[in-house]
C-alpha cells in the first residue's frame, strides 16, 4: 500500500502521514500477516491496543470540558455509549476503512471488511498510528472531528433518559419527597397509544407529560418538573 492508496483515507481524516509505516500497519489484519512469509511484518493488534486507550482519554477530557457539570458517573455512562463497538465500526465505515484493510483471504471471503469487529479494532488502530505520527494534538483533534457530533447526540440522549433520576434527587432534596407518577389517559389504537402521566411531588409541583410509552410519558413529566423547579 502506498501513499497514493491511502490518501482518500487522509483526507477523510483531515490527517496526513509522515511515516506511512504507522498507517500500514494499523491496516494490517492478523490473517493477513498470518499469510505472508514476511516475518518483518506485524499486524495491528498492538495499535489496537494503544489506540482503545488515546480514545478512551481523549473523549474523557472531550466530555469533562462539555459537560463541566456532570459528575464521575454519569461521564462513565457517556463515555461507555460513545466508546464502543457499534460506534466504533460506524465511524469507521463513514471512513470507508473496509477498503483499506488488509485481510488474509479466508478474513476476506468472510465479508471481514464488513465485521463490526474488525472495523472497530481496526479504527482504534489508526487512531494509534496518528498518535505516533503526529501526537496527542494531532489525534485530539482527529478524534473530536471524527466523534463531536457523536458526543452531543448521545450525551443529550443519556441526559434525557435520566431526567426521573434527577427529579427524584432535587425532590428529595428540597422537598423532602420523592415524585409519584400516575397514567392519567391512554389515547389511541393497541398499536399506536399515546400515554398522558400526571408527575407531583407532594402539592408543590405536578405536571403532565405525554409519550409513546408510559416511561417516555414519564420522562417527559420529570422533564417539566425539573424545569419548574428551577424556576421557582
Amino acid at each position: 500500500m502506498s501513499v497514493t492508496d491511502i490518501a482518500p483515507l487522509e483526507l477523510s481524516l483531515k490527517y496526513t502521514f509522515k511515516n506511512i509505516e504507522f498507517i500500514q500497519e494499523a491496516l494490517r489484519h492478523s490473517s493477513f500477516v498470518n499469510e505472508q512469509n514476511d516475518f518483518s511484518l506485524t499486524n495491528n493488534e498492538r495499535l489496537e491496543f494503544l489506540g482503545d486507550s488515546v480514545l478512551g482519554l481523549i473523549i474523557s477530557h472531550l466530555l469533562m470540558i462539555r459537560f463541566p457539570e456532570m459528575n464521575e458517573g454519569d461521564l462513565s455512562k457517556m463515555r461507555a455509549a460513545i466508546v464502543n463497538e457499534t460506534q466504533l465500526a460506524d465511524v469507521a465505515q463513514d471512513l470507508s476503512l473496509g477498503s483499506y484493510l488488509m485481510l488474509g483471504k479466508g478474513e476476506t471471503l468472510a465479508h471481514g471488511y464488513e465485521k463490526k469487529s474488525i472495523l472497530a479494532d481496526t479504527l482504534e488502530a489508526v487512531l494509534a498510528a496518528i498518535y505516533l505520527d503526529g501526537g496527542i494534538d494531532s489525534v485530539s483533534r482527529v478524534i473530536e472531528t471524527l466523534f463531536a457530533e457523536r458526543v452531543n447526540s448521545l450525551a443529550l440522549k443519556l441526559i434525557k433518559k435520566d431526567f426521573k433520576s434527577r427529579l427524584q434527587e432535587r425532590a428529595q432534596f428540597r422537598f423532602k419527597m420523592i415524585p409519584c407518577y400516575e397514567v392519567i389517559s391512554e389515547d389511541g389504537p393497541s398499536h399506536d397509544k399515546t400515554f398522558t402521566v400526571r408527575m407531583t411531588v407532594g402539592s408543590d409541583i405536578s405536571t403532565e407529560g405525554t409519550g409513546k410509552s408510559k416511561k417516555e410519558a414519564e420522562q417527559d413529566a420529570a422533564e417539566k418538573g425539573l424545569t419548574q423547579i428551577a424556576a421557582d
